[in-house]
């Protein structure tokens, strides 16, 4: 059985197993509507109640997907994003964009504006085909996005885009607000400005890395900011048995020394006899400030594989000899063993 936590703050309960939709906007491979469908619904079945979603994955056709296959459903909360608005393509579309294999035809442009925000809400409903959203995430702000130009990013944000979602809020058109980014930085940058409900962190807290350990995470715990991890197997490289040359670490190939690292971990995991997707699983959801993990679900296989690693029993001498060879900061919190998952 899932377990639910609550966002801080919001009254919200989260289950601590979600799923994430970028798969459901064929991100790197095609995924049928059909597949697409059944897939959400044995995620529902298996108690995932918390789905995120984003304009971005598939240029619309995830949301499309996610709001038809929770036409029936009762009781998901439901995330989506904004900062990027989506305007009609013009000319033949490749194959791929963005890494999303989606004919639908258009193309993201970054607006975090107030008008931008609220334009980017009221389409996703429609795509969505509902009436309101639990959480607005503002999508992929900061400098490893917008290198140069992030200052003047985060002046349309400051100066108009945190107002939108600060009303939609007031009016009850959202119950919770944040971002969705992939560095520590910008959420800091942010927090300063103001309280954030919720930080969807990806790939920054993982097995593989911990530096959202040092000041981000003990933040979050200390202001009650609710924080969900995505990415938890780092684009790919934590999910299988044996890391491969070409696997993928933050939607790229694999350097050779994040592959070595994880390799040692995975040897870790097999002598204890541990699938490496178990243990990245489990290890991000030990930590006080993290309310739920949001990883990307494409088929059913997918679904009884990310439930199988949420409840897969793990030994404490597995996180203890991580420690020991140095693979795993001595301070992170680690799952307990007598749950045989999450703490």
């Amino acid at each position: 059985m899932i377990a639910t936590r609550r966002l801080p703050g919001s009254g919200m309960q989260l289950s601590e197993l979600g799923f994430g939709t970028a798969t459901l906007g064929n991100l790197y491979r095609a995924v049928s509507d059909e597949d697409a469908a059944a897939t959400v619904a044995a995620a529902l079945a298996a108690g995932m109640r918390y789905a995120d979603t984003a304009p971005y994955y598939g240029f619309g056709l995830a949301e499309k997907r996610l709001g038809t296959a929770l036409r029936a459903a009762d009781g998901v909360v439901v995330s989506t994003k904004v900062g990027r608005l989506l305007v009609p393509a013009d000319g033949p579309l490749p194959e791929e964009r963005h890494g999303f294999r989606s004919a639908e035809p258009y193309e993201p442009v970054y607006d975090y504006s107030y008008d931008g925000v609220l334009r980017s809400h009221e389409a996703s409903l429609a795509r969505l085909g509902m009436d309101r959203v639990d959480i607005l995430l503002v999508h992929d702000i900061g400098r490893l996005t917008h290198g140069d130009r992030h200052a003047d990013r985060m002046a349309e944000l400051a100066g108009g885009g945190l107002r939108a979602l600060e009303r939609l809020r007031v009016e009850g058109t959202i119950t919770a607000f944040g971002i969705g980014v992939n560095e520590c930085e910008v959420a800091l940058e942010l927090l300063d400005r103001g309280p954030l409900d919720l930080i969807l962190l990806a790939g920054r807290y993982t097995l593989l890395e911990q530096g959202a350990l040092d000041v981000l995470l003990p933040r979050c715990a200390a202001s009650g900011t609710g924080v969900v991890v995505g990415g938890p197997y780092n684009s790919g490289i934590l999910a299988g048995q044996t890391p491969r040359a070409g696997t993928r670490y933050d939607y790229a190939a694999a350097p050779a020394l994040v592959l070595e690292k994880a390799r040692r971990i995975e040897a870790v995991c097999a002598r204890h006899q541990v699938a490496l997707g178990a243990a990245a699983l489990q290890f991000v959801l030990a930590h006080p400030a993290v309310t739920s993990v949001v990883p990307g679900l494409a088929s059913l296989t997918e679904v009884a594989e990310t439930v199988a690693r949420y409840g897969a029993p793990i030994p404490a001498q597995l996180w203890a000899e991580l420690k020991q060879e140095g693979l795993l900061r001595m301070d992170a919190p680690v799952p307990s063993e007598t749950r045989g998952g999450t703490a």
